[in-house]
């Protein structure tokens, strides 16, 4: 741009701030439109109470917007409104959000182009500003926060919430409130920005509401806080030594129908046959968990599973997941239709009584619960209290965002251990026991849950699998232990998407899937006969039997597998897992007979469940590395002397020189630049210039590992 035009510019930009100033110095106080409204009103004592120098404008005529490119611009029906005045990341004056009494009709903003919020409080570096995406919200934040050094900007619209957050964001700090459910919708759109999360478990209104102050919020356990900063930084490649090539699947584990859903899914999400099989386990266990116990010993188990599967941003995760798990995501929309339509009911009769009336109401009709049982983006702790709470007795934590679960807030820190000791207590004897403070807000009397069930089906990308499968707590816990875990190649590069019969051949209209899901149907909403009952007519589960020759054959594996444990044997180093290597064969076998409609395993469904044991087994042991100790290679300690010496930085910056000089000895010289050229190639360092000095930036992501 030349010199010329832009002072032409900002000449022109003088001249309409003039302009809109004198716009807003024409309208007169609007009190009395205020009294009239009780969110204007609380935005008016607000004002008046903290002695904020803004104000409400009686708008009484149309306004006529202009630009700087037509003068005429456009009018806007705003006689008879009330203006609120929105500032940009200055504290100037930029627009005007024109609003009715009572909310009549929907919000006016003369000028759309130009971030700007309605700013309840000071702009100032001494004082957190929380950002709200309504007028609504915003006012009750401020009247709840504004005594606790708070400010608060209320975005015009909610469409332009990112774009608003991002422009304060360039001056100061700024705070977003949000939901677990609805954090990656949130935050996404403001990674890099200088902003912070505050992600809880219900809304911090609703917190707020219920007598909890903004600190205690912030105290509480199931309160984290998220650095959208570091979002701009992708994920850290691994650094260890490529482990073999993957284990070849066995697709004959699967007969009949079960083997042709797994080669449609394949087919039609272009993904391997272990992705799409696995799926396939993972929506047979959510299903059968419900209804049947797998026969172990003298006793019976869950049917459960824990699945983890890797694949990449991209590489079909969530396409094969809507194929495989497709009628159990319909059913559970059809039951939370009508879960809200019974809760309408409830509570339109409930409001039609009073007095004795009403309490027999409650006493005869317990209000209708959420009967969600698929979660995809949710914490570990609100699951078991769902169980405990006995709002749920079979659940399945499914998702193609494996960091969710891996990397989230309860698998970090002191609550981790807990975390993972409550899921094995779950997964091996279908209990649940969580003792929580009364004081939290989410506090309940109940503390046991028996007899419950829960599968997980976790897919996600190696950076993240990795770190998990050598984590000494996952794996000390036995939580990984008990896990299925498939490693399959990656197709991207290989798929084809241009070829006409592909494109005109739909799953929906496979006759395989479509006798699949019919199945699902039948077995996730059977009918009443067919499910046994005990003396008070409560329904059981079914307890699985073995068939002729199976149990000996099941006995068998387990033997085969005690052997291969010895010292020097394939299994020495993988004990723990190896221990469970025979149950889990029964409950997938379990799962087979159940999909076929059988009471009874045969030794061909152990053999075929068996087959994918071993495959799981061997990807398992491709994590090992061939290396039992699982000793670092020279990239790995190098990131890791970085992210110790940078910890306690923010942001985490070293001086290159610093590394130079104090590196350990055996990673300095000529070697330490080519390590550190490896770490940028992999993510996890960037280096830049300040002047004189390099600088080495290191991914904040690390320091989550």
């Amino acid at each position: 741009m030349t010199t010329s035009t832009q002072t032409n510019t900002h000449e022109k930009a003088r001249a309409l701030r003039a302009g809109f100033l004198d716009v807003l110095n024409s309208f007169d106080d609007a009190p009395q439109q205020g009294q009239t409204d009780n969110m204007l009103s609380a935005l008016q004592s607000i004002y008046e109470l903290s002695g904020i120098p803004r104000k409400l404008l009686h708008i009484d005529r149309d306004i006529t917007i202009t630009s700087g490119d037509d003068d005429t611009g456009k009018k806007l029906p705003t006689t008879g409104m009330v203006g609120l005045v929105l500032s940009d990341n200055q504290d100037t004056p930029a627009s005007l959000m024109c609003v009715t009494p009572n909310n009549q009709q929907r919000p006016i903003i003369t000028d759309r182009v130009q971030p700007s919020a309605l700013v309840i409080g000071e702009l100032s570096h001494d004082r957190e500003l929380i950002a709200a995406d309504n007028l609504h919200d915003g006012i009750k934040l401020a009247n709840a926060l504004i005594a606790d050094n708070v400010t608060v900007l209320v975005s015009p619209d909610a469409s332009m919430f990112a774009e608003t957050v991002k422009h304060f964001a360039e001056a100061y700090p700024v705070t977003v409130l949000v939901t677990a459910d609805k954090q990656n919708k949130v935050c996404k759109p403001l990674a890099g920005a200088n902003v912070k999360a505050v992600i809880t478990a219900i809304d911090c209104l609703t917190h707020l509401e219920q007598g909890l102050s903004y600190q205690d919020i912030l105290n509480d356990q199931d309160t984290h806080t998220r650095n959208l900063q570091d979002d701009i930084w992708g994920e850290p490649e691994p650094l260890a030594n490529d482990p073999s090539q993957p284990t070849a699947f066995p697709i004959d584990a699967f007969t009949g129908l079960l083997r042709r859903v797994v080669e449609a899914v394949s087919h039609y999400a272009q993904v391997p046959p272990a992705m799409a099989g696995y799926c396939v386990l993972g929506a047979l266990a959510h299903i059968g968990q419900r209804f049947i116990d797998a026969p172990m010993g003298h006793e019976h188990k869950p049917a459960s599973l824990i699945i983890i599967i890797e694949g990449e941003s991209g590489s079909g995760k969530t396409k094969t997941m809507s194929l495989t798990h497709a009628a159990i995501k319909d059913y559970e929309r059809v039951q939370y239709e009508r879960y809200i339509q019974d809760l309408d009911t409830w509570e339109a009769d409930k409001a039609s009584l009073s007095g004795k009336e009403l309490a027999e109401y409650l006493n005869n009709y317990p209000k209708p619960q959420n009967p969600k049982s698929l979660f995809d983006d949710a914490t570990i702790e609100p699951i078991l209290d769902r169980f405990i709470s006995r709002l749920m007795t079979s659940a399945s934590w499914t998702t193609d965002e494996a960091g969710q679960f891996f990397n989230g807030h309860t698998m970090k820190g002191d609550t981790a251990g807990n975390a993972l000791s409550a899921l094995t207590k779950l997964y091996s004897d279908g209990a649940v026991s969580r003792l929580r403070s009364q004081k939290s807000a989410n506090a309940i009397p109940q503390t046991d849950a028996y007899n419950v069930r829960m599968t997980l089906l976790l897919q996600g990308q190696r950076v993240v699998l990795e770190q998990a499968l050598t984590d000494p707590l996952m794996n000390g816990q036995g939580f990984l232990a008990r896990a299925m875990i498939a490693c399959p190649p990656d197709l991207r590069g290989q798929r084809v998407w241009n070829d006409s019969k592909r494109r005109q051949d739909s799953p929906y209209n496979d006759s395989a899937l479509q006798a699949y899901w019919e199945r699902c149907n039948s077995l996730l909403d059977p009918s009443p006969a067919n499910l046994p009952s005990d003396s008070t007519g409560t329904p059981q589960r079914v307890k699985m039997q073995w068939a002729a020759g199976a149990e000996q054959a099941f006995y068998d594996y387990m033997q085969q597998v005690e052997n291969r444990q010895a010292s020097g044997q394939t299994l020495e180093y993988l004990r723990a897992y190896a221990s469970r290597m025979a149950e889990n064969a029964s409950r997938i076998a379990s799962l087979m007979a159940f999909f076929d409609e059988r009471k009874a395993i045969t030794s061909d469904d152990l053999q075929r469940a068996s087959k994918l044991v071993e495959y799981s087994t061997a990807e398992r042991l491709r994590y090992l590395d061939a290396s039992p100790t699982g000793e670092q290679n020279d990239s790995e300690k190098l990131s890791s002397w970085l992210v110790d010496k940078a910890k306690n930085k923010q942001p985490p910056i070293l001086n290159k020189s610093f590394i130079t000089q104090n590196a350990p000895n055996a990673l300095r010289g000529k070697k330490l630049h080519g390590l550190l050229s490896d770490l940028e190639s992999a993510g996890h360092i960037r280096m830049e210039t300040d002047g004189r000095r390099r600088l080495v930036l290191i991914n904040p992501k690390l320091f989550a590992a």
